[in-house]
């Protein structure tokens, strides 16, 4: 479970967010294609659409807390009714049946034909039959199988954490026009996603963390070192240092 959920999360933070929402680094196409599979991998049956999530989350940065952002506490009465919402918002903008502004769009990566199969009801069927194959091979107590919804629906329990519960619980560095907190002083838990005020300040930064001396941000991290290796390339705009306002 810990394997799932940090790899899975780790290319929902990299990929889905860092790389194809706000672009603050660069990849050959050929690197762009693994980390679809790979997503697809980590993700299994709660595979999310670079396209639909880029689109989506770019929607959020420029309505965040107004009626037109895909998931704010503030426009709904509970947290399931808001990923239910955020669910069919995304589905509508990943299967192209809603009108969307050029400027959530531009440059998003998309690979049609793999995201219909790994979207499709068969693709996260399976994956769903994999999981419990394991938890019936290796679960050697009744507390174990708790932890099977978990592997079902792991990304929009991540999704549930950030959008929901880092607007409402947390610290601020900056001030900003909506509600985003930073989560955690230290986040272990969403591998820097949890710095949420941080990011919502300066969304095209590839550091979420970083503001004070023990906000770590792991994801960032592991991007120097893919950097370092070629690759990747974090642009030069994404680097930018900052400091703390209150």
């Amino acid at each position: 479970m810990i394997l799932l959920w940090y790899s899975g999360l780790f290319f929902q933070t990299f990929f889905l967010h860092r790389y194809a929402a706000h672009q603050t680094y660069k990849m050959s196409r050929f690197g762009e294609k693994v980390c679809f599979f790979l997503t697809w991998v980590c993700q299994g049956s709660n595979y999310l659409s670079a396209y639909g999530y880029g689109v989506m989350h770019r929607m959020h940065h420029a309505y965040a807390d107004t009626e037109k952002d895909p998931h704010s506490p503030k426009y709904d009465s509970n947290v399931f009714s808001m990923m239910w919402r955020t669910k069919n918002i995304y589905q509508d903008i990943n299967k192209q049946r809603i009108a969307v502004d050029a400027k959530f769009t531009k440059n998003v990566p998309q690979w049609k034909r793999f995201d219909d199969f790994a979207s499709s009801r068969i693709s996260r069927l399976v994956w769903a039959a994999l999981y419990t194959v394991f938890f019936i091979v290796f679960a050697s107590a009744w507390w174990h199988w708790l932890f099977l919804p978990v592997a079902f629906f792991m990304a929009p329990i991540h999704g549930v954490i950030i959008n929901w519960f880092a607007h409402i619980y947390g610290y601020v560095n900056f001030k900003v026009s909506d509600t985003s907190k930073n989560l955690l002083p230290f986040d272990f838990l969403m591998m820097g996603e949890g710095y949420h005020n941080n990011h919502h300040k300066y969304g095209g930064r590839a550091n979420f963390g970083g503001v004070r001396w023990y906000e770590l941000d792991v994801t960032y991290g592991i991007m120097k070192v893919l950097n370092a290796l070629g690759l990747i390339r974090i642009k030069k705009s994404a680097l930018a240092p900052v400091k703390r306002e209150v």
